[in-house]
């Protein structure tokens, strides 16, 4: 029986290769971090399917579908943003005030929403090195 670790509340590479790579998480807890993704964001389906590096049509048909095998690639960009996720709830309080965050230009993204950098793995990191920032002082 696999033991269920506890998602960072972070990024923390070290800490998310080890979950995807020792199988510490249940299939079933990667299916509900991907539906907690758009629960706890309310972002529309085209955005959600480019963080994950997916088309729209397959995220689609991961939504419908009652069981999900997701590839090593997918889990890790799920386990990044349900991280990143948790943190900036710790961050604005909670997850609609985060949301709007995401969705508002930024000096600090070069005036792009901090989301349109959610689809790779250095973009989310950036983000979350943005959210630790605003934890000590700086404005963003």
């Amino acid at each position: 029986m696999r033991k269920n670790k506890i998602l960072p509340t972070y990024i923390n590479e070290h800490s998310i290769l080890n979950l995807v790579q020792e199988g510490a998480l249940a299939e079933e807890k990667y299916q509900e971090y991907f539906s907690n993704i758009k629960t706890f964001t309310g972002v529309n389906d085209k955005d959600i399917a480019a963080w994950l590096g997916l088309s729209e049509r397959t995220y689609g048909n991961y939504k419908r579908a009652q069981s999900i095998f997701f590839k090593p690639q997918t889990r890790v960009q799920i386990l990044m943003i349900m991280a990143l996720i948790q943190h900036g709830k710790e961050v604005f309080g909670s997850y609609s005030k985060f949301t709007q965050w995401l969705e508002t230009e930024n000096f600090y993204f070069n005036k792009k929403r901090p989301m349109d950098y959610m689809n790779t793995s250095v973009g989310l990191k950036y983000i979350d090195n943005r959210l630790t920032a605003m934890e000590y002082g700086d404005n963003a």
